[in-house]
């Protein structure tokens, strides 16, 4: 099945779910005086929207590349994440109100055991709900099908505690209700802005996952005539929808012919194995007719990696001809002025080889 049918079905079975619940609740709670069962109930609501949002992102992340829009709307699930992060705040700021005015101004519960039996069965129905939603998010690589899940779970948490508010009221004759509200009022906002934290992190480009870059290193190494691949750049503009760059270390013997064949199939099997559309490929060229630079390569190398916060050296290649000297080196984000170590890098080989031309690339640490 598709993978927006999947999301669409999910959350259409989530939206029916938490009507039902948010009805039977509300009831519940009004005709017991629970302030807890009826602000559960305004949470069940709250997700009834959330799954609204999923469905219409996920319709409108399905549209057709445009000519202002040529990498597709895959990026509108992130902003349906967002919105159903705003939402679960809104409702866990509402709650947080309303408990407040009812610790100020109690009123008394009134359980029976139908009520009880309501809100145990919501709690199965939630774990049930919550579980299939979430993993269901995780396989088809949903955000907004993961967050609607932990939101569903952590709502038959709120309902498991609801109930042990009523048997604490009807043992020990002690209301809780109100404080009960205000914690999970509490949860609900801590939850929210774990969301909105996650959502907008992905807007912003957050590191690609650390699995993936190595996987995909590996398959353009698994070629013969690459020597190492180096600075991956993914960009995500959705599920799915990654497209990127590497850099590729071959025999500086290869022809061009050579290499656009190489590049051809290095495109073909990521796209197979992993997805991923490499629209650049660059390449480094790598001494291999000449022992000194291999000599060379290993004293740099040495001086280069001694230094603290050096992540990685690559890229190196030495031409007697024009005496110039290149390779490129990593710092790691950590280091308190990237821009003084590489200063101090570069003047440390240039001294060493005063007779060469000694030219570094600072790349960024964007994948492992």
């Amino acid at each position: 099945m598709e993978r927006d049918k999947v999301i669409v079905r999910t959350s259409i079975i989530g939206i029916f779910a938490n009507v039902f619940l948010a009805s039977f609740k509300a009831i519940v709670g009004v005709l017991s005086s629970s302030i807890a069962i009826v602000l559960d109930a305004v949470n069940n609501l709250s997700d009834v929207m959330s799954s609204l949002i999923t469905i219409i992102g996920t319709k409108l992340a399905k549209k057709r590349p445009d000519k202002n829009h040529p990498y597709g709307y895959g990026r509108i699930e992130n902003l349906s994440t967002t919105l159903i992060a705003v939402i679960v705040l809104y409702a866990g700021v509402t709650a947080l109100v309303e408990s407040i005015k009812k610790i100020v101004h109690p009123a008394v519960p009134d359980y029976s055991a139908a009520a009880l039996i309501i809100v145990a069965s919501a709690v199965v129905v939630k774990i049930l709900l919550g579980t299939y939603v979430k993993k269901t998010g995780i396989k088809v690589k949903s955000d907004s099908l993961i967050a609607s899940g932990s939101d569903a779970l952590l709502d038959s948490v709120i309902s498991a505690s609801t109930l042990l508010a009523a048997f604490i009221y009807i043992l020990f004759d002690i209301r809780t209700e109100a404080w009960l509200g205000a914690v999970i009022a509490l949860v609900i906002i801590k939850s929210g802005l774990g969301m909105l934290g996650d959502s907008l992190s992905n807007i912003i480009g957050k590191r690609i996952s650390s699995d993936l870059s190595k996987e995909i290193k590996q398959t353009v190494c698994s070629f013969p005539e690459v020597q190492g691949a180096y600075d991956l750049v993914l960009h995500n503009y959705g599920p799915d929808s990654l497209i990127g760059s590497v850099h590729i270390e071959v025999p500086d013997t290869l022809t061009v012919a050579e290499l656009d064949k190489l590049e051809h199939r290095i495109t073909e099997k990521v796209l197979t194995e992993h997805r991923v559309i490499l629209a650049g490929i660059s390449v480094y060229a790598a001494n291999t007719e000449n022992d000194r630079a291999a000599q060379m390569y290993s004293e740099i190398r040495r001086i280069v990696m001694s230094h603290e916060y050096l992540l990685q050296i690559h890229g190196f290649y030495l031409d007697e001809e024009h005496k110039t000297i290149h390779f490129d080196i990593i710092i790691d984000f950590a280091a308190p002025d990237i821009n003084e170590i590489y200063q101090h890098i570069l003047n440390e080989i240039q001294e060493l080889y005063p007779d060469h031309n000694v030219s570094i690339t600072l790349d960024t640490d964007v994948s492992d």
